[in-house]
């Protein structure tokens, strides 16, 4: 059976294991011990909280286990609050007009200004699915399941949520956008300024960053046509978000200029669509596929599966079979969150 729970100390391994599988321009799994080390204690941290008041800056971190074999195929994570104690840098797309009527000229230009204006929103972040398991839906599981945790746990998160994809680059991890940023205004490369920001030394972006807005006509036509695309692998990850009810409002990542999506959290599909209902064990013989997840915070487990549902809404029951249910960490009579899949 395959399930998310929350990280714990013995998933370090694997959890490098993905970080090096996960290659470049994947900022919030550099491989780096530490800092590796720092983001599952602080997973630990927040597991451990039973009462949050508003948002902070608790990180969420979960590993989705094969219980049979004990194999760990992907990570995923979410951010409660960013931009608390470290700024969270965005480009804004917007636009400045240059008009002269006594010339006859009018002109409409796209600029990007640096800004903080995410800060507090909530972030999912840290996806990835090893490579050997990319099958049976397992990454929208792996998407899709933090929809649930944010529902079950509404207080522990901002009313809206981000998630920044993964913007254009080659197989050496260099970005068009950032070789035009190099080249005026830095003296590192795409990895390295990548990997500093991974490890929480964001000071260097204040400090080079073009203060004043920039525009886009400007740029060289290669980092022109990257601004706000996403890296080929990243196509069905937008996809599935843009189903769920994100949309990119002109925020890029000021790296690679990739788009930055958001949502209202209650607006969601998947979060408007779960319920919770009263577990029944035994055989399902008329199935239909939900996403479940139990109630528990640092017991917290969730699945894909085949069950029986009666009745409405939180008023309902739900069906499954014993091995779901030992999946869940459930019984009979348990209460679990249940959404369409």
């Amino acid at each position: 059976m395959v399930v998310v729970r929350p990280i714990q100390a013995s998933d370090y391994d694997a959890l490098y294991q993905c970080a090096v599988e996960s290659g470049h321009g994947f900022t919030s799994l550099p491989v780096d011990q530490s800092l590796l080390e720092r983001r599952l204690a602080k997973a630990e941290y927040a597991f451990r909280q039973q009462v949050i008041e508003t948002p902070g800056e608790e990180g969420y971190l979960f590993v989705m286990e094969d219980t049979s074999s004990g194999e760990i195929l992907g990570v995923s994570g979410i951010e409660a609050a960013v931009g608390l104690s470290d700024a969270f840098w965005h480009y804004r797309l917007g636009k400045e007009v240059h008009h002269s009527s006594r010339h006859n000229v009018h002109k409409v230009l796209d600029t990007l200004t640096l800004c903080n204006d995410y800060t507090g929103v909530s972030e999912l972040c840290t996806l990835f699915l090893r490579e050997p398991f990319r099958k049976n839906r397992n990454g929208r599981v792996l998407s899709k399941f933090r929809l649930l945790f944010m529902a079950q746990f509404r207080e522990r998160f901002a009313k809206r949520v981000i998630a920044e994809m993964r913007g254009v680059s080659d197989n050496n991890g260099q970005s068009p956008f950032w070789d035009w940023l190099q080249k005026h205004f830095f003296g590192m490369d795409f990895t390295y300024a990548d990997y500093l920001t991974g490890i929480g030394d964001k000071a260097f972006i204040f400090e080079l960053m073009p203060r004043h807005p920039v525009y886009v006509n400007l740029l060289d036509e290669a980092a022109r046509n990257v601004v706000g695309q996403v890296h080929e692998n990243t196509v069905p990850a937008l996809r599935l978000l843009k189903s769920e009810g994100f949309r990119f409002r002109g925020y890029v990542d000021i790296f690679d200029a990739g788009p930055t999506v958001e949502a209202e959290v209650k607006e969601l599909r998947t979060v408007k669509a779960s319920h919770l209902r009263t577990v029944r064990v035994g055989e399902v013989k008329t199935p239909e596929s939900i996403l479940a997840c139990n109630t528990e915070l640092a017991g917290f487990r969730a699945l894909q599966a085949k069950a029986e549902l009666s009745g409405n809404g939180t008023d309902g029951e739900i069906l499954i079979t014993q091995k779901v249910a030992d999946a869940l960490q459930v019984n009979a009579g348990d209460r679990i969150r249940v959404a369409p899949f």
